[in-house]
């Protein structure tokens, strides 16, 4: 059973209780004629071979009121991506694979590049920016609710899509966006980018930068990394999309911009998600959760700095004494949620990553005072339309053509 408390400034719809899987489809299925639901899937092949993929598949057939599946394969060969093509086949609803290493494909990002579009960098952000562009290209779709979910989920249910989407697919209910959240929990918590990292360094900002509607925003969010959205295909169109481990924090920094806060909800989808867990890599600040911290403090810095703050070097230097305490607050937390219900805590082991994320903070820091824009975040759709008016056309055509 889950609390019903409203804290923030967004909506929290919980899972309380044990409402029927059948009834929130069913409902779905009607809501689904006036606004369709595509599902856009960013998979890597190597989560085929792995339990994820073959189990999201078997749920996905159980999910009849989706109106299209987009998935967009990376890291593929030809022969994989027919296997992948295969796979997707029987499927209640209309499949589309996006074979990101397909030269068609590779053509469209070098004339994006030519026309002075940031498509440089390969990975989960440009894979999504580009199947929106896809999805957008057909002009109903903007009445759709295009939602997204990791492909790597190991205990996937289909009902963490049905709870994804109903905020925005109910027309009694007047959200644009949901983001998903749930309890990463087994035997221990995990999560550490968020719990010791990304929270105490929200709250560190706001002790120095006092109450801000945006910090306000950011901190409403219980899991504000999660790689679950929903969003109508309006405001799709006209958000921008970092390709770097900033992408959900630049997409809620979009998100706050191109929509009232009132019509943003978060949504318990699951009570635990399992999914890769990755290493702190300590000694490798380019990988694992290391660098994950420093392009998030990147991309957090950049966006309240495009915000109008002001972060001189007197700034940074109070914002990591606050962060060590604020994190070391957090240890204390979790050792005591741990500790009542009996889950193994390696309480050293915290410490020993809030200091590996305070290096982050400060290489953050370093590229954010060499270089306060960094790498852009790619544009909206509807710039790209007003650019190249006939791409999304050719691209459509590319990825309907790869599917026959």
């Amino acid at each position: 059973m889950s609390d019903f408390f409203q804290n923030g400034v967004i909506a929290t719809l919980q899972r309380i209780g044990e409402r029927p899987l059948a009834d929130i489809e069913t409902e779905l299925a009607e809501f689904s004629r006036q606004r369709p639901v595509i599902l856009l899937l960013p998979a890597l092949y190597s989560e085929f071979e792995g339990p994820a993929m073959p189990r999201i598949i078997e749920e996905l057939r159980g999910a009849p009121y989706l109106k299209k599946i987009v998935l967009s394969l990376d890291r593929a060969d030809e022969k994989q991506f027919r296997d992948v093509k295969e796979r997707m086949r029987g499927l209640p609803a209309e499949c589309r694979v996006i074979w990101q290493d397909d030269p068609a494909i590779q053509a469209v990002y070098k004339e994006l590049a030519e026309a002075g579009f940031n498509v440089a960098i390969p990975g989960k952000g440009r894979s999504v920016w580009l199947s929106m562009g896809y999805i957008l290209a057909d002009h109903e779709n903007e009445a759709c609710a295009i939602a997204l979910h990791d492909c790597d989920i190991v205990n996937y249910s289909r009902e963490l899509l049905a709870r994804l989407v109903y905020p925005i697919v109910n027309p009694a209910l007047n959200f644009e966006f949901s983001k998903g959240y749930y309890a990463r929990a087994t035997d221990r918590l995990y999560g550490r980018v968020t719990r010791i990292f990304y929270t105490p360094l929200l709250r560190s900002l706001t002790k120095i930068l006092g109450n801000r509607p945006f910090l306000d925003f950011l901190d409403s969010f219980r899991y504000a990394l999660s790689g679950e959205f929903a969003c109508i295909g309006e405001l799709a169109r006209s958000i921008r999309i970092s390709p770097t481990w900033g992408l959900e924090v630049s997409m809620l920094s979009e998100v706050y911009q191109q929509t009232n806060v009132n019509r943003v909800c978060q949504v318990e989808i699951l009570d635990t998600y399992e999914h890769k867990h990755r290493e702190l890599s300590k000694d490798d600040p380019s990988t694992g959760l290391a660098r994950m911290s420093e392009d998030i403090a990147q991309a957090l810095f950049r966006v309240l700095s495009q915000d109008g703050y002001v972060m001189s070097d007197s700034f940074f230097r109070t914002l990591l004494s606050t962060y060590i305490q604020e994190s070391r607050k957090a240890i204390e937390k979790y050792h005591g949620l741990a500790s009542i219900n009996g889950l193994a805590y390696d309480r050293n082991g915290e410490v020993s990553a809030s200091e590996v994320f305070v290096e982050s903070i400060k290489r953050a820091q370093g590229e954010f005072s060499r270089d306060p824009i960094g790498i852009p975040l790619m544009s909206a759709w509807v710039r790209v339309r007003a650019a190249i008016p006939d791409l999304q056309e050719r691209l459509f055509a590319i990825v309907e053509n790869g599917n026959r």
